[in-house]
């Protein structure tokens, strides 16, 4: 019994040594959400990407029903 009391106390120290850990992962996420969100920007934003998309929507906007 004494053996579960000490390994349940070490899983406790460590769980509480982790604290930190999830507000760093958030602020990584966030950060490369917002670069992906940048890169996608500037493709979507680009000539032939702008181009093509106004097609696809023309297309859609003048299919007969």
């Amino acid at each position: 019994m004494k053996r579960m009391s000490e390994w349940w106390r070490a899983r406790l120290a460590a769980a509480r040594s982790d604290a930190g850990m999830t507000t760093s992962e958030y602020a990584m996420g966030t950060i490369a959400a917002a670069g992906f969100a940048t890169v996608l920007y500037k493709i979507v934003t680009s000539g032939s990407v702008s181009g093509a998309l106004e097609s696809v929507i023309g297309k859609a906007l003048d299919a007969p029903f």
